[in-house]
């Protein structure tokens, strides 16, 4: 974290460019706030600040009802590092911790709990437990907010083991019941009986139709569709396949679910957040790119610019390895292929019936028709058998450096592939696909030093790809 004279300069300021990236609690009310707060700025010397809001919980600070610091985007800050704190902050905020335990957490990181807690509470001044149940309280604000959802239902669907619980924490994440941050009482709505609908914040600029126009030409046939402005897709969860539909709204993504069972919520809006990367930081993404004189006028022409990600690391370098060294059309032909071949039927509609295969469902296809090389099968074969025992780690908060390492000893995946799936299915924002034709060009013809660009090069690689597809003269 900054210096406190800094941080306190953020805060006079009303910085709205810093909220998510850190809080501030104020001693004299005992809650705690976003930078860009409207109340009065507080004394200086009843401030404190904390990197995260399970940290100021944890102090005994409770939410601010008037700017909802629970609300805002999360921050990529920690997206940069590959250390143990920052793997283990993005596997938290992917529900590790509800999946797994704390224990299954240690394991994923090969640390032990203790080892674990100790480091994650130096620097952040919380343990992971208490990281887990802050991202719970919040899903569960979101809800009680955005849909008609029992109390009942909101709190299972947001990962609480009982009422009791759930209501405990909720009083100490923000001082009231649910009840009474909901305002109104619901009746109980059983799972089925409709969408939920929620609205996820991000932050401006954004150039949400380059990011549409991007995924609409990737659209694998079965799984997703894009129709204007609406992007809809499958999705796999834990009790079977579902659907979502996005589309954009200002600074939100309108989502809309239709999941097997409430308890996919959670991991789903994830999956939204990633794939749209709701969290980025354009404001210093933009100022660092903008200071490269090529890139300026790309980042004039569209500020926001995001890096897509996806909903599944194992798709998305499915993906990568069906794309090499062919056009983005021919890749998505083989993909619906590929998937018509392997993956589970979905009744939904409207061009999207298909659900992507998994590792184990795609070891055990027969690939050969498809219209694959057989040295790309063999690939795809040896990627998904890796990732099947472990060898390969796609999940959000993977050793970076190790899991590049295990891509390229994969037969057939060179860097390009490592550096694409770095870029969108493990989130690196400094991932940089040198080998790409279009970048290495680009690069060379302009004599253009990406060094300059990091630690932001994987969005310089989608400011470049952008300008090649909308004005390739």
């Amino acid at each position: 974290m900054d210096d406190t004279d800094t941080l306190y300069r953020a805060v006079t300021a009303r910085d709205r460019r810093l909220d998510g990236r850190f809080v501030f609690a104020v001693t004299s009310t005992g809650i705690y706030c976003r930078p860009s707060c409207p109340a009065r700025t507080p004394r200086r010397e009843n401030v404190r600040y904390y990197p995260v809001p399970a940290a100021a919980v944890a102090a005994g600070f409770r939410a601010c009802r008037r700017c909802r610091p629970d609300a805002v985007p999360g921050s990529r800050d920690w997206d940069h590092r590959g250390d143990l704190v920052a793997r283990a902050l993005r596997l938290v905020a992917s529900g590790a911790v509800d999946d797994e335990g704390v224990a299954g957490l240690a394991r994923r990181l090969s640390v032990s709990e203790r080892h674990l807690h100790r480091s994650l509470v130096a620097e952040l001044g919380v343990g992971p437990q208490a990281l887990a149940r802050t991202r719970r309280a919040q899903t569960a604000r979101l809800l009680l907010d955005q849909t008609d959802l029992s109390v009942t239902d909101v709190a299972f669907a947001a990962g609480f083991a009982s009422i009791r619980q759930f209501n405990d924490v909720m009083r100490a994440e923000f001082g009231a019941p649910p009840s009474r941050l909901r305002g109104t009482a619901v009746a109980d709505r059983p799972a089925e009986a409709g969408p939920v609908v929620l609205r996820l914040t991000t932050r401006l600029p954004w150039a949400a139709s380059h990011t549409w126009a991007f995924l609409a030409a990737r659209a694998v046939p079965g799984v997703e569709s894009v129709s204007g402005s609406t992007y809809r897709r499958s999705v796999r969860t834990a009790d079977g396949p579902g659907l979502f539909e996005a589309w954009p709204e200002a600074d939100r993504l309108a989502v809309r679910l239709r999941l097997p069972s409430l308890d996919a919520i959670g991991p789903a809006v994830t999956a939204a957040r990633r794939l749209f990367d709701l969290d980025a930081d354009p404001a210093s993404v933009d100022a660092v790119l903008s200071e490269d004189p090529h890139l300026a006028p790309l980042v004039r022409a569209r500020p926001g610019l995001r890096v897509p990600g996806t909903v599944d690391g194992f798709e998305l370098a499915v993906r990568a390895v069906v794309g090499q060294q062919v056009s983005v059309a021919g890749a998505r032909t083989l993909l619906g292929r590929l998937v018509e071949r392997s993956g589970d039927t979905l009744a939904a509609g409207d061009g999207v019936d298909r659900v992507f295969p998994t590792a184990d469902q795609l070891v055990a296809a027969d690939l050969a028709g498809c219209g694959l090389t057989g040295a790309r099968i063999d690939t795809l074969h040896a990627l998904a058998a890796r990732v099947r025992t472990g060898a390969v780690d796609l999940a959000p908060g993977t050793d970076l450096a190790g899991t590049r390492a295990a891509l390229l000893a994969v037969r057939g995946i060179g860097p390009w592939t490592a550096d694409y799936i770095g870029m969108r299915a493990l989130g690196d924002p400094d991932a940089f696909a040198r080998a790409d034709l279009v970048l290495r060009r680009v690069v060379t013809r302009y004599s253009l030093d990406p060094a300059r660009w990091r630690p932001w090069r994987a969005y310089a690689a989608m400011h470049l790809w952008t300008h090649q597809h909308e004005e390739p003269t």
